[in-house]
């Protein structure tokens, strides 16, 4: 690591002025008195002057800061002779060289003690000679000079921006390529030090000319960006990185306009061409299946070759003729709700005479779904957002690649049909979820699909943009004393053993006391060791036992896999207890043939989906008869449950007037509010 700094100057000329003050105070007070003090003028500082006398306190604060981390500086003074003589050349380049081998981070600035004024027109001279007029160019001469990996380049904004920063349509720009000069307009020059914004793209340019990579980014909030260093070095998205290679599709803001430009037309088609789209998508899926299912093997095996995923998420990876089938059938029960969707009137209200308001729905905006090796959500939540006329971001896990990009064409295919191709896009760059996160102004609503990690990861990212989602799925299943004997078994082998990896699967079964020992439990444990289902005792089911299987380690755990949790419970409301401290308001479940207590069960169990004796695996947009879920939200605002089309769409208010004021309707107006409500027109769905 080494350090070009500035501040020798700022420093010497308060150092100095300091002392003109002191010394022009005591000659005042002994000749004239006090009164002619505030009268003093302080004389025009010369700029060499003040730098040979800030020097040692900019070294002293460098050295005060490095010393607490142990760490030793170096200060180094060059001026632009410096870089024009071979022999000083070789002197600087063996010196820096020799410090860093030592662990010495040298701290390098021009020594404006003797440098004298920059040559207006001696900038950029060609590839080896660039003019140390200020530190970026200085920053840069010594980059390329030292070969090093990476300059990084500190300025009081985020980056490089299309038009001066703080104007109404400034955009950061992510990646900035040699050529792109004159799509930027720049604004002043900076108010201290030599350069501006202009002086540092022009350096950053000359040294990724000569080999290295170079980013521009904000070092001025240390609660902000007080990681900015590590940040870059770590490769997330910050500032603007330079390079010389354009990628070869659109970048991910590109794609997030395209997506919020082509939702917005899809919302304008009527909802029989949105129908349309969809019932063309299911058509796609079963006529081109051989090729999507040839796509898919390799994904599996190259996720296979590679042993990195685990049994069910192989399970979850893979497609096959039957699970296109049911998707198929989905999109097409999406394609008939979607005829009521976007613009349905909610409420009219007459204001007053001539004063109408409604209240309809329309789309959320653009959604960015990420999901990880489920290729079958990709069209699912294409069709969704189509219905709803959302624009959509498709992020899916690299593992699923193949399967997604096939997937994805004959989605766009289906959206050709009326000219909306664009408004589902697939995010191919590697960006990192965390970058994702980071486009409030791109995207409306965040939609994770995966493990219990990744919605964690995405909720903790996503500071300005809301998240839809569950982080876990502790489903519990609750057997009461009058439970049937015929319908356990059933019950508590559907919901664990159909499919263990998905979020609605059992994961904790609490057992009412009276039923130990009785021929019923002793059938659900036979059922569970045949289908090689782990049993884990809680610790009152434990304390029951002589020789009890392993116990829990937590009793908030979601296997995902073949293991249950088995804990003992007194009553239906020391269970609904358990469900509240230990599970994730996800879906619960009680089996019992008594009314009274289900319903009690149903009414105080404060999770998104509640059944009485059906399997937790209803819990599911397709089987709810949504067409299929964009997920499942255990969130309490807006949607809850499996989300299917209804939790896409919001609202907006629609005001028809003729000239109505709002002073016509104050005291000693002539206008009254009525607020009667109206009835609301039925659409031809036919």
């Amino acid at each position: 690591m080494m350090l070009v700094t500035s501040g020798a100057v700022a420093f010497g000329k308060q150092r100095l002025r300091h002392e003109i003050l002191l010394s022009q105070s005591v000659r005042q007070a002994l000749h004239s008195g006090q009164n002619q003090l505030k009268e003093m003028a302080i004389p025009v500082l010369e700029a060499r002057a003040c730098a040979a006398a800030g020097q040692s306190g900019l070294m002293a604060l460098y050295e005060a800061m490095f010393t607490q981390y142990s760490i030793c500086a170096a200060q180094i003074l060059v001026t632009n002779l410096d870089f024009h003589d071979e022999q000083k050349r070789r002197n600087l380049n063996g010196t820096l060289h020799e410090l860093l081998r030592m662990n010495i981070v040298p701290i390098v600035n021009t020594n404006d003690a003797v440098v004298p004024p920059a040559e207006p027109n001696s900038d950029l001279q060609g590839v080896n000679v660039i003019s140390v007029k200020d530190n970026d160019s200085l920053a840069a001469r010594l980059a390329v000079e030292m070969k090093t990996d990476l300059l990084i380049v500190l300025s009081d904004v985020e980056g490089l921006f299309d038009s001066p920063p703080g104007s109404d349509d400034a955009k950061l720009i992510d990646i900035f390529y040699p050529g792109d000069q004159q799509s930027v307009t720049f604004g002043t020059k900076s108010r201290v030090g030599m350069g501006g914004m202009e002086a540092k793209v022009k350096a950053a340019l000359w040294a990724l000319q000569g080999g290295t990579s170079v980013v521009i980014a904000n070092g001025t909030h240390p609660k902000v960006s007080g990681h900015v260093i590590t940040d870059i070095v770590e490769g997330k998205k910050v500032g603007t990185f330079f390079s010389e290679v354009k990628p070869a599709g659109p970048t991910v803001e590109q794609q997030g306009e395209m997506a919020r430009s082509g939702g917005r037309a899809l919302a304008t088609l009527e909802p029989e061409q949105r129908a349309e789209i969809i019932h063309h998508l299911a058509d796609l899926l079963t006529d081109q299946r051989d090729e999507i299912l040839l796509a898919n093997k390799k994904d599996l095996e190259e996720a296979e070759g590679k042993g990195r995923l685990a049994a069910p998420l192989l399970k979850r990876l893979s497609l096959s003729t039957s699970k296109l089938n049911s998707l198929a059938i989905g999109l097409r029960q999406i394609a008939a709700s979607s005829q009521e969707s976007v613009g349905r009137v909610l409420r009219r209200t007459r204001i007053a005479n001539n004063l109408e308001l409604e209240q309809v729905t329309v789309p959320i905006g653009v959604l960015l779904v990420i999901f990880e090796s489920r290729p079958d959500c990709l069209p699912q939540v294409a069709a969704l957002a189509i219905a709803s006329g959302n624009g959509l971001l498709l992020k899916g896990g690299k593992e699923a690649a193949h399967s997604n990009r096939i997937l994805h064409l004959l989605t766009q295919e289906a959206l050709s049909i009326h000219g909306v191709k664009e408004a589902v896009q697939l995010v191919n760059t590697r960006e990192e979820v965390e970058d994702l996160c980071r486009l409030d102004k791109l995207i409306d609503l965040i939609i994770p699909r995966g493990s219990s990690q990744l919605v964690r990861d995405i909720q903790k990212a996503a500071k300005g943009i809301p998240v839809m989602g569950h982080s876990e799925g502790i489903c519990h299943m609750y057997v009461d004393s009058e439970a049937s004997v015929d319908k356990i078994t059933r019950l508590v082998r559907d919901s664990k053993c159909e499919y263990p990896a998905a979020c609605n699967a059992l994961e904790t079964l609490l057992i009412h006391r009276d039923l130990l020992r009785t021929p019923l439990f002793d059938q659900i444990i036979d059922m569970l060791r045949v289908e090689q289902v782990k049993i884990h005792a809680g610790p009152k089911f434990a304390s029951y036992l002589t020789f009890s299987p392993s116990e829990v380690k937590s009793l908030r755990t979601e296997y995902g896999d073949l293991e249950i949790c088995i804990e003992v419970v007194d009553s239906v409301q020391e269970a609904i207890d358990h469900i509240h401290k230990y599970g994730s308001s996800h879906t619960d479940v009680i089996v019992t043939e008594n009314e009274k207590t289900a319903e009690f069960f149903l009414q105080h169990v404060d999770s998104a989906c509640v059944f009485w004796n059906a399997s937790t695996r209803f819990s599911d947009g397709y089987r709810f008869g949504l067409g299929a879920e964009v997920g499942i939200s255990t969130s309490r605002i807006h949607a809850r449950g499996p989300v299917g089309l209804e939790g896409l769409l919001t609202t907006k208010w629609l005001l028809r007037g003729q000239d109505h004021v709002v002073s016509d309707f104050s005291e000693h107006g002539s206008l009254k509010y009525l607020h009667e409500n109206l009835p609301i027109p039925q659409r031809n769905t036919n």
